[in-house]
């Protein structure tokens, strides 16, 4: 019983303090945490996309086996290709 008496208390002391702020500190809070927590451009726009494609692209630098190497040996539909250094 104790438990739910102190939580009631809280929640009223937290109300309390909530209306008895004016309104403007509370505006000024509210900005203050949107831009502390707000979101980086690509992901505001475009979702988790760009984030995972850069992954992707990143683990692709690391890795030395061209790509279609890489998919045959998760479909085996593909016949391994024997990549020739281009002249250049």
């Amino acid at each position: 019983m104790a438990k739910s008496d102190d939580l009631i208390k809280y929640i009223t002391q937290r109300v309390v303090t909530y209306m008895d702020m004016p309104k403007e500190t509370r505006q000024e809070r509210k900005k203050e945490h949107k831009a502390r927590h707000r979101e980086p451009f690509l992901v505001r726009w475009f979702g988790l996309m760009p984030f995972g494609m850069k992954m992707w692209a990143s683990d692709m630098g690391k890795t030395t086996k061209p790509i279609i190497n890489r998919v045959a040996r998760f479909t085996g539909k593909i016949s391994k290709v024997k990549w020739r250094k281009s002249a250049t």
